[in-house]
């Protein structure tokens, strides 16, 4: 039952939406006397709009603008005192894997990224929350000052980085959630390469918004094109059914792909399949082409008329090259070279077709002739024609092939391949991904999972030439990107590595505030967990989910040149390893000198402080790392001699001077680690006679 508002009515809100009805652009968000936003006029666009001349006003110019708009510039910007702690325990193969979950808020982890992995990311593919009223968004509140930073090491309040909902009736609805993607996008735009890209889902509550963000951050003339993801008929819908999805796909630098000629094509359905029948016939028949002939019309026969395959019935003609079918030989368009082409039989020159050879030259045709990519006909009353082969794009490049079919009945030019430039336009029910992931996972532990294979086409799509691309998702949801990794490599013999990130949310927390088939889904997540013995958090779903995922990637057997990496190291968002006296010692007065004698907190072990010294020297966070002890000392490798590492107690000169014969690029200790002050006064020297490339460092 509602309820009455027992109070007078807002007569001025109550205008101002009058107004919106009428004139919608001169109605805005702003921020009132009291601190709340609220709906408010914009008088210089509405004395425009009841104009018939130019009204004079404040300069105009193009541009994104909201309430807290700065507010987020400043958020992406401050500094924050974290670090990244591994977890070997919820990792899979954490000493060989090369693919990372961090476990923590996504700003903070892409900003502890930034330095390790600036300009190296290839392809990221983020699903936000839609804003649709019901979702969840991140509300970040630990921004802060540089004398506020330096005073409290960066830590935020515990208000900061957590979900909460954002209904329409709040008056913030569009800015908060604007606030809330605007620094997450300035800050992974610095981890894109230079030919990276990015492709962001969303639905059209806030595709226009976004799309200016990303004009933004990205820069318009960066845009590549707006995807829609066609996910099934809403028939409760009352007036259209909006079933779709948007993805917006923006370049790092276009100009730079353009530059280098980069071309995205994707094998035509089905030719996979004829290829590798053809392979199959020719290791029972050799060189009788006559033979395969036979069996692959019979088998073009036999497919269902459902199979992709089928409509290339018509390449039923086999030679070395594989399956052929005939085409035009004559200039596209008219008015193409004039020449004898000699008939092989009749020695008589072959009619010239009315457009003209589409060989420039009489030593290009006979090239082509010489390959056995022209076959003539009976006589040399009428021209020959040449012989279009279809081979899936994984096939080794042969240039001698320039006579194939690429689809050019399309348009397109000839290539060897049978390929096609991919749509903007794509159609994949949703309840595919759905179900898929209810049968791998055993439950429905999440409402509107993305359809891992899907993002596997895309990302096989954007990587023709890169077979080892940094993938990224830090809205990692479902875990549905770090799977399309996994599915892209199984399937087209790459060896992408992906970085996603999760936010550590308690199901329990969420359960209370769901309702429906949500809360139900939360209710699956959490029985699922408590069987397992995890935390019951979202991200431990999500791991599960990789875990999952990858055992079923390597029972699948998979392409040959794949790795067979599904393992990934888990590393999660924490405090600094370092004490606050470490930041800020001119705040510790002489009587505390003794209680702060050791900077690192007591709760921290080597290895967390060398994932710190990783992240702050840059270094690859997924790089190898050997364990060993050397003079009773424990000391890590990275990669080898990458770093070397001892964080114990008690080092010597004998042991420096052994670590300084691996001759590492780099060298870090403890500052206080050494068994006494000349030791350590002695270290540098020691490596600048043994090992003078090395760089030296302590903590």
């Amino acid at each position: 039952m509602d309820k009455l508002k027992m109070h007078s009515p807002n007569l001025t809100q109550e205008n101002i939406a009058r107004i919106r009805e009428l004139f919608p652009g001169c109605v805005t968000e702003a921020q009132g006397n009291d601190g709340q936003l609220r709906l408010a006029v914009d008088f210089d666009q509405l004395r425009q709009e009841l104009s018939e001349s130019i009204v004079e006003g404040p300069q105009e110019r193009y541009h994104l603008n909201w309430p807290g708009k700065r507010e987020s510039l400043l958020t992406a910007n401050a500094p924050i005192a974290k670090t990244l702690r591994p977890c070997r325990e919820e990792s899979v193969d954490f000493d060989t894997t090369k693919n990372l979950f961090i476990e923590g808020d996504n700003l903070e982890a892409l900003k502890l990224l930034q330095e390790t992995y600036l300009g190296k990311v290839k392809m990221i593919y983020i699903d936000p929350p839609y804003n649709t009223g019901k979702d969840f968004i991140y509300k970040d509140n630990f921004t802060a000052l540089k004398e506020e930073y330096e005073k409290a090491s960066g830590e935020r309040n515990e208000e900061g980085g957590r979900l909460v909902s954002n209904p329409e009736s709040r008056g913030r609805f569009h800015s908060d959630w604007l606030s809330m993607i605007y620094p997450r996008l300035s800050v992974a735009k610095n981890l894109l390469s230079e030919e990276g890209l990015i492709f962001i889902s969303i639905d059209d509550a806030e595709q226009a918004s976004l799309r200016r963000v990303c004009d933004q951050v990205f820069g318009e003339q960066n845009f590549v094109a707006q995807l829609v993801w066609e996910k099934g008929r809403k028939n409760d819908a009352k007036f259209f059914s909006v079933g779709h999805e948007y993805m917006l796909v923006y370049a790092r630098n276009i100009t730079f792909l353009r530059e280098r000629g980069e071309i995205w094509r994707e094998e035509k359905p089905g030719a996979r399949d004829i290829w590798e029948e053809f392979l199959r016939l020719k290791r029972i028949h050799g060189d009788d082409y006559r033979a395969i002939e036979k069996d692959l019309s019979q088998w073009y026969s036999d497919l269902p008329k459902s199979h992709p395959a089928k409509k290339w019935s018509r390449y039923k003609r086999v030679d070395q090259y594989g399956p052929w079918r005939d085409r035009d030989i004559s200039w596209p368009g008219g008015d193409g070279p004039r020449y004898d082409v000699i008939h092989p039989v009749t020695k008589q020159p072959c009619k010239v077709p009315e457009r003209g050879w589409i060989y420039a030259s009489p030593e290009e045709m006979q090239r082509q002739i010489k390959l056995g990519l022209v076959e003539f006909r009976e006589d040399h009353t009428e021209p020959p024609f040449r012989k279009a082969h279809i081979r899936p794009i994984s096939e080794e490049s042969n240039d001698d092939l320039s006579g194939s079919d690429d689809g050019a009945e399309e348009g397109g030019d000839d290539t060897e391949f049978a390929t096609q430039v991919r749509g903007s336009y794509f159609y994949k029910q949703s309840q595919v991904a759905v179900k898929y992931l209810r049968g791998l996972m055993g439950a429905k532990v999440f409402s509107n999972p993305k359809d891992h294979e899907e993002l596997a086409r895309l990302i096989e799509y954007v990587t023709p030439h890169d077979r080892n691309a940094l993938i990224m998702d830090f809205f990692a949801g479902s875990g549905s990107t770090a799977e399309a990794v996994f599915s892209a490599n199984a399937t087209f013999g790459s060896n992408h590595r992906f970085i996603v990130v999760q936010l550590p949310e308690s199901l329990e927390d969420a359960v209370s505030s769901t309702t429906g088939s949500a809360k139900k889904t939360v209710q699956a997540a959490i029985k699922m967990l408590k069987k397992a013995g995890r935390p019951l958090i979202l991200s431990e779903v999500s791991k599960e989910r990789v875990r999952l995922a990858g055992m079923k990637a390597i029972a699948g057997g998979g392409h040959e040149t794949w790795n067979r990496d599904v393992g990934f190291r888990v590393l999660k968002v924490d405090s600094s390893n370092m004490t606050d006296v470490y930041y800020r010692p001119d705040t510790i007065d002489q009587t505390q000198v003794d209680a702060f004698v050791d900077n690192i907190k007591p709760d921290r072990k080597s290895e967390d402080l060398l994932f710190q010294v990783l992240l702050d020297w840059g270094v690859d966070l997924s790089l190898p790392i050997r364990k060993d002890t050397l003079q009773g000392k424990s000391v890590f490798f990275v990669d080898e001699n990458a770093l070397v590492a001892c964080f114990d107690a008690g080092v010597n000169e004998e042991l420096v001077k052994q670590l300084a014969g691996f001759e590492p690029l780099r060298a870090v200790f403890r500052d206080n680690g050494f068994v006494s002050d000349a030791v350590k006064i002695n270290v540098e020297q020691i490596f600048k006679q043994m090992s003078p490339g090395t760089d030296v460092k302590s903590i």
